[in-house]
C-alpha cells in the first residue's frame, strides 16, 4: 500500500485546501478579490464546498486523482442538482510534487443549474452484501471522464466557475 491509500482522507483534505488556495490566488491576481468559501457542516447533499464570486454561488463536489491514474468514472449525488449552479470539479495532481492540474468540470454556465443526472448510470456499492451482491445506490450517479470539460489552468477553471478572472 502507498501513502496515497493509507492516508487518503489526509490527501483529500490537502488537495481541497490546495485547490481553494489556487482559486483564491486567481481571484487576487484578477483584482476581483471577491471569492468567498464556505463548508457544509454535514456532507449529505453531494457537495464539499460552497464558493461565491461575481454574484455566482457554486455548490462544488470535489474529486481528486493523480496524474496517470486509471480512474475514468466519478460518483455524484443527485441532490447536487438541487443546488444553485451545482457542479463537479475533478482535480488531477502530481502524486510526487502535489502540483494541481489539469482540471475537469461537469456543470453548466455560471448561474445555471447542474445538467440533469437522470440518464446517467446508477452507481453500485463497491462491496457486496452478505450474498456478494453489489446493490444499487439509488441517489448516486456515475459520470464518466468524457462527460467533463477539460481545463488546463486554474484561471480557466475560475472562469468556468464564476465567469471571469
Amino acid at each position: 500500500m502507498t501513502e496515497h491509500s493509507l492516508h487518503s482522507s489526509y490527501r483529500e483534505k490537502l488537495i481541497e485546501h490546495l485547490l481553494i488556495g489556487e482559486l483564491l490566488k486567481a481571484s487576487w491576481k484578477s483584482k476581483e478579490f471577491s471569492l468567498e468559501i464556505s463548508k457544509p457542516e454535514v456532507d449529505n447533499s453531494g457537495y464539499d464546498i460552497i464558493a461565491e464570486a461575481n454574484g455566482v454561488i457554486r455548490h462544488i463536489q470535489l474529486k481528486a486523482t493523480f496524474v496517470g491514474s486509471a480512474t475514468t468514472a466519478q460518483k455524484t449525488h443527485i441532490s447536487l442538482a438541487k443546488k444553485p449552479s451545482g457542479c463537479v470539479v475533478l482535480v488531477y495532481f502530481n502524486n510526487e510534487t502535489l502540483d494541481l492540474g489539469p482540471y475537469y468540470f461537469f456543470g453548466a454556465s455560471p448561474g445555471q443549474p447542474l445538467p440533469s443526472l437522470e440518464n446517467f448510470k446508477t452507481a453500485k456499492h463497491t462491496k457486496g452484501n452478505a450474498t456478494g451482491l453489489k446493490l444499487e445506490r439509488p441517489n448516486i450517479r456515475t459520470l464518466n471522464k468524457g462527460n467533463f470539460v477539460k481545463l488546463q489552468t486554474i484561471t480557466e477553471l475560475y472562469r468556468q466557475l464564476f465567469g471571469s478572472a
